[in-house]
């Protein structure tokens, strides 16, 4: 059960503007929960959780702030419980289905993809990266399911994101190997991933 009823981000080309908006984004209204810093390519990305009304009243704030600084943004009002949790930290180790990759380069546009896909299709979103340290201020998500699904969902988000100009990468992977499927499962990070004896050729 989601905690939040709504979600924003947004993305500042411009630290020092980014702290000043995210200033007062804070002081607009009264937010609940609040997660903000400098990502990679020196922007500053800011994130904030709380009631419908609050959240909007400060996203727009933050807007008005931020100016010609605001690379990205995203309000949702209803998020997908699923995109909720997977902003906040929170991964679904799924091992078996379909699989799709996408990517995209803000954060905010993967956020606003993964919800017109969740709330569209029966997939599971795995994981989310949000313009992490490594991503260069991309944004990756990864999603299981039932083929036909998959196929779904993926046609959902890069149609919107196509359409909306916004440059995607994608890929679906029919029936991964079970290797890459516990990779996958056990997170994306090269630094965080185990070895994985595959018995081939020594």
């Amino acid at each position: 059960m989601k905690k939040y009823p709504a979600i924003a981000i947004i993305e500042f080309k411009d630290i020092a503007i980014g702290i000043y908006a995210t200033d007062a984004i804070v002081k607009k209204a009264p937010i609940s929960l609040l997660k903000c810093g400098i990502i990679s390519r020196g922007r500053y990305l800011t994130l904030i959780c709380g009631t419908t009304g609050s959240v909007a009243e400060s996203i727009a704030e933050g807007l008005a702030c931020g100016k010609d600084s605001v690379i990205d943004h995203v309000m949702l009002p209803d998020v997908h419980p699923q995109v909720h949790d997977a902003v906040l930290g929170s991964r679904n180790a799924i091992h078996s289905g379909a699989m799709a990759i996408i990517e995209t380069p803000t954060a905010s546009s993967n956020v606003r993809a993964a919800e017109m896909a969740l709330k569209g299709t029966p997939v599971t979103l795995s994981e989310m990266r949000l313009a992490d340290s490594s991503l260069s201020g991309k944004g990756v998500s990864i999603y299981r399911g039932d083929l036909h699904d998959i196929e779904a969902a993926v046609d959902i988000a890069v149609t919107y994101l196509k359409n909306a100009g916004i440059n995607v990468v994608y890929k679906i992977i029919p029936a991964p190997s079970e290797a890459l499927s516990k990779q996958i499962g056990a997170g994306t990070y090269f630094s965080e991933s185990q070895m994985l004896d595959l018995e081939g050729e020594a």
